[in-house]
């Protein structure tokens, strides 16, 4: 057996560099900046109001409560400059909330300090100081100001940022397509009724799923029958249109495991067995330069695997900097048991935060087989080879939300 460490370092180290593309700021959503990007204009880029109320020369205000004269109605996208509106002294304007300030006026009082007492009069309740509710130009961004540097995986607040700046299109490392295969002459599909010796296939789901949500476009290369060509097929169709593939099963040393037959034939593969539980077994490699993830077949033996080891190699090939999950220490509930086998084991577990501490607890049954605990954790924690954690003692959590 190799070491977690080990295994991972040798899968990053041979995946390919990401590609750079331009793409429009509809699509960037999760994909991750190749360069940085700077503001072409101020933002914001005039002078405004942060409130509905009444733009005024803030020493009008000393002693207040005072009456002034309104002078005209500033709304959001009308320029007072066209519209002739001014603020003298003795006057205020009516200004709403994104307005241009008009010449003259340096401060604002928001309405509801303020009491409409007719005649085109209002009484200012408040006394303020200068730029009080007023936006600067350049406040958010200047001209010039770095808005994200290279590296940003941008999310819904970083689009809004470069649509208010301008920016159409944005350069980024290129949105993955990963395809997902599984194999076994003992997978079924769908809710008819099951033969004798059958199972559903719950892994592709689960690895779609996963790649979908990482921000990858995820490709349905389907179930394939313990059939050497059907295999080779599939496989060899899947790397002509994806960046990176997931196989599930056929990676041990069985004698119907035709993946591992087919792979050694048209890829430069390696076969793992890495000393962690669940998800011993593992095969890696090239075919065409297009990485081959060969996850086991237990459905949690494949999440995890996948969470071990693909995940931190399509997120290096994403362009992201940040590899891997979040870990925290928590502290166990119930204890989490463990035999001494000479691996690190990764218990499904639940977690909490109770006065400011990460809690854990066992999300259930922890056999390879067991995907409704799976399903129901929230982190897996780490468990160095030994008898496992007591109640009450700490460990290490890999955070999967």
């Amino acid at each position: 057996m190799i070491p977690l460490t080990e295994a991972r370092a040798y899968i990053i180290e041979r995946c390919p560099a990401p590609v750079p593309i331009q793409v429009d700021l509809t699509d960037a959503r999760g994909l991750v900046l190749a360069a940085s990007v700077s503001s072409p204009e101020d933002v914001p880029p005039f002078a405004n109001t942060a409130m509905d109320g009444f733009a005024l020369r803030a020493a009008d205000t000393v002693g207040a409560p005072v009456d002034l004269e309104v002078a005209g109605t500033v709304a959001a996208g009308v320029d007072p400059i066209a519209e002739g509106i001014t603020v003298a002294a003795g006057t205020a304007s009516r200004i709403m909330t994104g307005a241009p300030m008009p010449p003259g006026a340096d401060a604002v009082v928001m309405v509801e300090r303020t009491e409409d007492i007719g005649d085109d009069r209002i009484r200012i309740e408040v006394e303020v100081p200068v730029g009080n509710h007023v936006r600067h130009p350049g406040e958010d961004l200047a001209v010039g100001d770095e808005a994200f540097p290279a590296g940003t995986t941008l999310g819904p607040g970083h689009l809004g940022v470069l649509a208010s700046i301008g920016i159409e299109r944005v350069p980024v490392w290129r949105r993955l397509r990963v395809g997902v295969m599984s194999t076994g002459d003992e997978l079924a599909e769908g809710a008819g009724q099951l033969a004798r010796g059958q199972i559903r296939d719950a892994n592709r789901p689960s690895l779609l799923g996963l790649l979908g949500e990482m921000g990858i476009e995820p490709v349905d290369l389907g179930w394939v029958p313990d059939d050497e060509d059907a295999i080779a097929q599939t496989l060899v169709d899947g790397v002509a249109a994806c960046d990176a593939l997931l196989t599930s099963g056929g990676v041990s040393m069985g004698d119907f495991d035709y993946v591992k037959v087919v792979l050694d034939r048209i890829g430069d593969m390696r076969w793992m067995q890495v000393a962690i539980k669940p998800a011993k077994p593992l095969a890696f490699g090239l075919v065409d330069d297009v990485p081959v993830f060969g996850l086991p077949g237990n459905p949690v033996s494949s999440m995890v695997s996948f969470e071990l080891f693909a995940r931190p190699a399509l997120r290096a090939m994403g362009g992201h900097t940040e590899l891997d999950r979040r870990r925290v220490l928590a502290v166990v509930d119930g204890g989490l048991s463990r035999r001494p086998d000479g691996k690190v084991h990764f218990a499904r577990v639940r977690t909490a935060v109770v006065d400011g501490r990460f809690r854990v607890v066992s999300a259930g049954g922890q056999g390879s087989h067991h995907l409704t605990a799976m399903a129901a954790a929230d982190g897996l924690a780490v468990l160095p080879d030994g008898d496992g954690i007591a109640d009450g003692e700490e460990v290490e959590v890999i955070l999967l939300s």
